[in-house]
This record gives C-alpha cells, sequence and structure tokens, in this order.
C-alpha cells in the first residue's frame, strides 16, 4: 500500500492538503500527517497523525507533501512541493521569492501558466528536479460547488483578508475604516487575519474591540477554507496571495494599495476611496468579471477537480522514470544542520 505524508507548518496547510488526502484514500492509500510547532492541531477523529521525526521515518512513505517553502530533508520518500500560493509577487521584487530554488523538492507540482514556464527554465538549467504542471490541489474544492455550497445572504457581505508583510499589509490602517463602515453600511463583514498575525496580541485586540461593537461583523481567525469565501460577496485586500484564491470563485476584489494591480482588481490608493470601490464592486461591472476571469485562468488553468489526482500521478511518474536518476541536489549543509538542530535530531 502506498504512504503519503502530509507536511503542515501553518494552519493553512490543511486546506491545500485535505483534496490530496481525500484522493488518496479513494486510490486506497495509507495517509498521514506531520505537523510542526507551528501549526495548530485541526486533525479530524478519522485522520492520522506521526507524532514524532523518528515514527515518520520508520512509517517510510512513498512522498512527503508539503505546501511550504522547506521540509525535512532526512525523511525517507520523495518531496514535493506544492505551493501555499500563487506567483502574485506581492512584494514587487525582481524575483518572486515562489521560484526560489532551496534544494529540498524531488517534484515542483506548478499550478498553471504563471508558474509552469519559469519552474521549467529552471528544471532544465539545474536538472535536480521534475516539474509537473497538476494545478493546485486546494482548487479542486473551489470548482466543486457541492463541497462548499454558496450561502444564503440577506445583505451584503464583505470579507477583510490581508498579508501579513511589512510595508503592504493594510491591518494597521484598516482597523478605523471597517469600524466606521460597519455603522454606515448595510452590510455584514468577515473579518480573517493571516495566521503569522494571530500572534500579535495588540493587533489582535484591536479587532475583537471593533467586532464587540458591532453585531454585523465576524471575526473568525485565520482563514482555513472556502466558508468564508462562499459566505462573502466580495474581498477586501492588500497585496495578498489570497486575492487570486478568491477571485477564482467568480467574486470581485477591492484592494488597497496593491503592489501588482490590474483590470482584474477594483485597487485605490486612499482609505476614503475604499467605500465607493466596494459598492463598485458589489455591483459586478462586466469588464471587471471578464478580467478576473482571465486572470485567474493564467494563474490555474486546471478547472476540472482532478488536481490533487494529478499530483499523486506525478509522484508515481517520477517514482517510475526519474528517482535516483537525477543530478544530485545541492548539499545545503548549514540549511541541513539548522533543520536537525531544530527537531535536536542528528542521527544519520
Amino acid at each position: 500500500m502506498k504512504k503519503y505524508l502530509l507536511f503542515a507548518s501553518h494552519s493553512y496547510a490543511y486546506s491545500i492538503l485535505r483534496p490530496v488526502e481525500r484522493e488518496a484514500r479513494q486510490r486506497g492509500c495509507e495517509v498521514a500527517w506531520f505537523l510542526e510547532e507551528t501549526c495548530p492541531d485541526m486533525l479530524q477523529p478519522d485522520e492520522q497523525r506521526i507524532q514524532t521525526i523518528e515514527e515518520a521515518i520508520a512509517w517510510n512513505p512513498l512522498a512527503v507533501i508539503a505546501p511550504g517553502n522547506w521540509v525535512y530533508p532526512f525523511l525517507p520518500g520523495i518531496k514535493v512541493e506544492i505551493f501555499h500560493g500563487y506567483p502574485i509577487n506581492k512584494r514587487a521584487d525582481k524575483v518572486d521569492d515562489h521560484f526560489a530554488l532551496r534544494g529540498w523538492w524531488d517534484i515542483y507540482c506548478t499550478q498553471g501558466k504563471s508558474s509552469t514556464t519559469v519552474f521549467k527554465e529552471l528544471e532544465k538549467k539545474y536538472g535536480y528536479f521534475k516539474v509537473y504542471e497538476t494545478g493546485w490541489p486546494k482548487a479542486d474544492d473551489t470548482f466543486r460547488p457541492d463541497l462548499n455550497p454558496e450561502s444564503e445572504r440577506e445583505r451584503p457581505c464583505i470579507l477583510y483578508g490581508t498579508t501579513f508583510s511589512k510595508g503592504i499589509s493594510s491591518v494597521w490602517d484598516m482597523a478605523s475604516v471597517i469600524d466606521r463602515l460597519a455603522s454606515e453600511k448595510d452590510w455584514d463583514w468577515i473579518i480573517t487575519f493571516h495566521p503569522k498575525l494571530m500572534d500579535d496580541a495588540e493587533l489582535l485586540q484591536t479587532y475583537q474591540d471593533i467586532c464587540r461593537k458591532h453585531p454585523n461583523i465576524q471575526f473568525v481567525g485565520a482563514n482555513v477554507g472556502l466558508d468564508t469565501f462562499r459566505k462573502s460577496d466580495v474581498l477586501l485586500c492588500d497585496s495578498s496571495s489570497l486575492i487570486v484564491e478568491y477571485l477564482m470563485t467568480g467574486k470581485p476584489a477591492v484592494t488597497y494599495r496593491n503592489t501588482s494591480p490590474g483590470p482584474y482588481l477594483l485597487d485605490v490608493q486612499n482609505l476614503d476611496e475604499i467605500a465607493p470601490a466596494l459598492e463598485k464592486a458589489l455591483t459586478r461591472p462586466e469588464t471587471l468579471m471578464q478580467a478576473i476571469d482571465e486572470y485567474t485562468r493564467f494563474h490555474e488553468s486546471h478547472r476540472d477537480g482532478k488536481n490533487s489526482a494529478r499530483v499523486l500521478d506525478a509522484i508515481d511518474d517520477y517514482a517510475a522514470h526519474y528517482q535516483g536518476k537525477l543530478k544530485h541536489k545541492p548539499l545545503n549543509l548549514v540549511r541541513k544542520l539548522k533543520l536537525r538542530w531544530r527537531l535536536k535530531y542528528f542521527k544519520l
């Protein structure tokens, strides 16, 4: 029986990895989770957890699948990168860190044209990994509304989500805006935070105080799935990779000082422009919705709900044709030592 280890470092990993788990189980395979200390334990009773690195090694999976930037290299199995977002270059750097090679992975499972082209060039240049365009596993649920039915609403609902990155996050500016609009507009609100913002006690207190003032605001903490998307009509955001995911549901987004604005967004530079932009977004202008469709198809090419199946097929293809036949990965001695020190694990 094939075994797959799902490696989770943050809460956002659940909604990315669970479609893979579902597909693997349907194929009669065994699946287990390894949770880093940074990842809250949100496993269901029927989900298997590997508690220690020694157990993970003894379990001997065919592949370790992760949506983060790293994985323990001493774990057995093919190391599979499935990413935690789309390459939107939210920091407007010359090189998007989505394409940074860290030397951990055997397989990169790309999502669409925006990622495949670059990674194919890197594969040809470095030769120690294979690239498969599978689509993003999390998008399987996006295009299966039967799994997350649309919520019926009496009033418009605005979802607020933000990146954590200093300098581009709107979270410190938006509190007063949401506080005011919650009183002025006949709208409901859902507020979510990036998991890395959940440790900022002062910031959390600010938003929780606002929520207590307004019965039409719900604070749900970290967004871990499509539920909040389907309960809302418009996303209010900044430069988070969350934007692409939301737009794929066929709903518009208003952004505040987005680092890569385009016709698929209603981007504003001033706080007093946010309310008019939200009102416009709620009307869903035809030209805006067409631009959204073109933009999301560039990022996510596969909309058949079979991305997770393609990930598992890619692992099988790699195992059959490439494992042990490619160039060696970079030594990465310093990084490897740091990861071993992190776990206090020094066995060979």
